[in-house]
């Protein structure tokens, strides 16, 4: 029998797959947990489930004492991380707007930086700016390096934000005139799963998904910016 699970852990602010030790006490897994979902060890409140459909936990893990194994931790459930105390812990800082001073750029000022996206199109003839026959081809053509596969970042308004992902679909869709540039981003910056009023163009998970016209994006070797939290004791 396995002495480990590999499992689905979600909270408030993320989602993530992990393996966990199952001889590690609960009170060592929140001390773990407390890295990866930045909810504090004292205001976690943790509960397993089956599967994401399910309206009652399979377990609590409420004794601070006792191994993951006692309770049955098995592979591919869900560990739900609940904040008790959202005001005082990052994420909970995190979801409250109030404390974040805003940045605001006007569209005057974006459109006269020289290191953006905007910049770039306007520079090699891309998208919006690239010449036009008529108004058909305008409406429908897509630059030939925008191809499924292909890495990119979508332009964004926000000093230092980098939202890359890499192409899922390109072409025409039933929820919009004209062609449409499908990305799946590499963080939860997005809009849905790939779908659009029920329609599905590509599969990603949830929030991972966005749609957008081909003059947002430039397509280049980005790489993935994340934050690893992966423990090497596991």
């Amino acid at each position: 029998m396995s002495s480990t699970a590999n499992v689905f852990v979600v909270s408030p602010d993320t989602r993530s797959e992990r393996r966990f030790d199952l001889h590690l006490t609960v009170q060592q897994l929140k001390n773990k947990l407390e890295l990866i979902t930045g909810v504090p060890v004292q205001n976690q409140a943790i509960s397993v489930f089956n599967t994401e459909g399910d309206t009652a936990p399979a377990a609590v893990l409420n004794d601070d004492s006792k191994p993951l194994g006692f309770y049955g931790v098995k592979d591919l459930q869900i560990f739900q991380v609940s904040d008790l105390n959202p005001s005082t812990s990052f994420t909970g800082q995190l979801s409250d707007v109030s404390q974040v001073e805003k940045f605001e750029l006007s569209e005057g000022e974006y459109a006269q930086r020289q290191d953006t996206v905007l910049a770039y199109k306007q520079q090699h003839k891309i998208g919006r700016f690239a010449e036009k026959k008529d108004e058909e081809e305008e409406e429908g053509a897509i630059p030939a390096d925008v191809k499924v596969g292909a890495r990119c970042e979508v332009e964004t308004h926000v000093d230092g934000l980098h939202k890359r992902g890499t192409v899922r679909f390109v072409g025409p869709t039933k929820f919009a005139k004209g062609a449409w540039v499908g990305i799946e981003y590499d963080e939860p910056m997005g809009k849905n799963d790939g779908s659009v009023k029920g329609e599905q163009y590509f599969q990603c998970k949830p929030n991972y998904g966005v749609f957008v016209k081909s003059e947002r994006v430039k397509i280049g070797d980005f790489p993935v910016e994340e934050i690893n939290f992966d423990d090497e004791e596991m």
